[in-house]
């Protein structure tokens, strides 16, 4: 039996559509063809540095590749890759320089400037932490997820432990001691929580956290009062005892008249907005990351690879120089 006229077309079509479909697909996709270095390595890096000069990163970034690429044995491999390293930092690419900077470590162990690797690699994973929409929110950062922080924080253990006297390592004590205060706080707003639902262990384990770990934060007061508060909920009035005459002696202002804990008074010590600038980032609530990216857009005429390589730390002007010197506010 035959098929009507009409299905026959529609058949002829599908058949055709397929077949036009399958042919499209088995054609092999032109491949892009690597001609080669076109340019000496010399070339390459003197392209980057003027990349880097005006800001290019982009172009940079495509210049120092091809320098790895094409010569990653020459004289210039590892500066091509500590200045990438910079790049990516730049372009916000903070994976990228992670990656960067474990495989500098790797290869690189006994390299002069090495431990520019280690740096970077902390603030990468200190600025990851800040990274996105949420960081300008009101929202604080240290009430959301503080694991970047912390990873951040032993990358910085671990370079100072190495490099204590590198020219990094004062910027990266500052650095410790940011991240501890956040992480206190990070700490201290789960205490607060607890306390809230009257989960008084909770929060006695979690101030407790902050008084044994982070002694020098600015939250230790806070921790202890609320010690001192949630045993005394517990009704283990001995051990609610001990933390409120520990109070008398550090912070006699948190306690009452009559021996019981001023809650009140331990969480208004001191707004988290001025512990949080360490008295180094001016009057205004700037968080470390931002005075950071401040300081590597600056405009500059002339930077050398010492400047750039430090985020603008180092080797800056006179001018520059005459004010870093100022007291903060």
């Amino acid at each position: 039996m035959s098929l009507p006229k009409y299905k026959m077309t529609m058949l002829a079509l599908t058949i055709g559509i397929a077949s036009a479909m399958v042919g499209c697909s088995s054609n092999p996709k032109k491949e892009v063809v690597d001609t080669g270095p076109q340019s000496s390595e010399l070339v390459y890096i003197e392209k980057a540095k003027k990349a880097l000069d005006r800001h290019q990163y982009t172009d940079a970034a495509k210049h120092l590749e091809a320098l790895e690429t094409y010569y990653p044995t020459g004289n210039y491999a590892q500066q091509a890759q500590l200045e990438l390293l910079y790049v990516k930092f730049q372009q916000k690419d903070y994976e990228g320089a992670i990656a960067l900077a474990d495989r500098f470590i790797r290869m690189n162990p006994q390299h002069p400037q090495v431990d520019y690797a280690y740096y970077v690699r902390g603030v990468s994973n200190m600025e990851q932490n800040y990274n996105g929409l949420l960081r300008y929110t009101s929202l604080k950062q240290s009430h959301r997820d503080v694991s970047y922080l912390k990873v951040a924080y032993q990358n910085f253990v671990d370079f100072i432990r190495r490099y204590p006297s590198s020219e990094y390592a004062v910027d990266a004590a500052q650095r410790m001691k940011f991240i501890s205060q956040e992480l206190a706080e990070s700490e201290m707003n789960a205490a607060r929580f607890n306390v809230k639902r009257k989960a008084w262990l909770a929060a006695v384990e979690r101030s407790l956290w902050v008084v044994e770990h982070y002694p020098q934060a600015p939250q230790v007061p806070e921790a202890l009062a609320t010690v001192a508060y949630s045993y005394e909920k517990l009704g283990d009035k001995a051990t609610s005892q001990q933390y409120i005459d520990v109070l008398k002696l550090n912070y006699p202002k948190l306690v009452k008249s009559d021996g019981t804990v001023n809650m009140r008074a331990a969480r208004s010590e001191g707004s988290f907005i001025n512990r949080a600038t360490l008295g180094i980032f001016g009057k205004e609530a700037q968080t470390m990351s931002e005075q950071n990216v401040e300081d590597i857009e600056a405009p500059e005429e002339k930077r050398s690879l010492t400047n750039r390589l430090s985020f603008g730390l180092l080797d800056r002007p006179k001018t520059e120089n005459t004010e870093s010197t100022q007291p903060a506010e």
